[in-house]
């Protein structure tokens, strides 16, 4: 067989390495992406548990997804991750599964057996301290490269190489159709800000850095991000945004209910009726655009973020 695995399988993740003697047959996935990335894969059988959910599954992956178990909508236990006697856990975050270990650390799984993955996009080129569950600060700028290797590796050792290949491949197509379909006005790159929540909703927004997968977003766009920032998700104030006055701005939508700027229709009214937010340009004119949460965070999503924005840039500038 052209793509079949030979085991064992040796990788290196994320500074740990991992020996595979066979493919995976139990998974508990800590995180949306993951359990997307499985989905997508054809891997649905294989998983145990999932966690870690920012909203609903999007259509071509629903009817796989459909009976999954779900442990949390947020971080797990990790006697219920391990109640489920899974030989892997696939995680998309650090701060679940790593040094400071929210849910359990690498080793406290590997104790017991279990290997473990984190995303890598959560690691590479990027700086995450032990003692926070901060976003963290990138060294080099994020792109889509990231998750494409990620589905190479875990085709790998899932053995279901071709399915990583065509999955690999659709998405490069739907890229480069959103790029070739979107339609800007002449001049300069519309300016943009990504609004993903905020602790407190008269407080410091966390707006998306310049070099975290919103920046991928933008430059496929040919957008400029006005938030020029290594870190991930920085606290940014409404001041700052007003005087950069972007042209777009992009707010997250999920089902997360931890604070209330989480919610798109409480974003929308304080963009509108705050004395200083009403004074953005962006927000004058209607020109609030709105995407899923998983499409700005590093994810299979990234592609839907960018056919989405291009769509709604061109309804909102009306240019054909």
């Amino acid at each position: 067989m052209r793509f079949a695995s030979s085991y064992p399988i040796t990788t290196e993740n994320c500074g740990f390495k991992e020996t595979f003697k066979h493919a995976p047959v139990r998974v508990v996935t800590i995180g949306q992406h993951e359990t997307e990335l499985m989905l997508a894969l054809g891997l649905e059988q294989k998983i145990v548990g999932t966690s870690v959910w920012f909203g609903a599954l999007p259509d071509d992956l629903k009817q796989q997804g459909q009976k999954l178990k779900r442990l949390a909508e947020n971080a797990p236990g990790f006697e219920a991750v391990a109640a489920q006697r899974p030989d892997l856990v696939l995680a998309q975050y650090s701060w679940h599964v790593g040094p400071q270990g929210e849910v359990a650390t690498r080793q406290q799984f590997e104790q017991l057996g279990i290997r473990t993955w984190i995303s890598p996009a959560d690691c590479t080129a990027k700086a995450v301290t032990a003692t926070s569950n901060g976003d963290g600060a990138r060294s080099e700028p994020y792109s889509i490269n990231i998750i494409f290797d990620e589905i190479t590796a875990l085709a790998r050792i899932f053995n279901v190489q071709a399915c990583g290949e065509t999955l690999k491949q659709k998405l490069t197509d739907r890229i480069a159709a959103a790029q070739q379909h979107i339609h800007t006005p002449p001049g300069l790159p519309l300016k943009v800000v990504y609004w993903f929540s905020s602790t407190r909703l008269k407080g410091d927004p966390w707006v998306a850095g310049s070099k975290g997968a919103p920046g991928w977003i933008s430059k496929t766009l040919g957008l400029k991000n006005i938030i020029d920032s290594d870190e991930e998700w920085p606290s940014v104030t409404w001041e700052y945004i007003v005087k950069a006055q972007p042209d777009i701005i992009v707010i997250a939508s999920m089902d997360r209910r931890l604070y209330p700027a989480d919610d798109v229709a409480i974003k929308k009214q304080f963009l509108e009726t705050d004395p200083v937010t009403r004074e953005i340009s962006a927000v004058k004119k209607g020109h609030i655009v709105v995407v899923p949460a998983m499409s700005l965070n590093p994810s299979l999503h990234n592609v839907e973020a960018v056919e989405l924005i291009g769509q709604q840039i061109n309804a909102l500038t009306h240019t054909r």
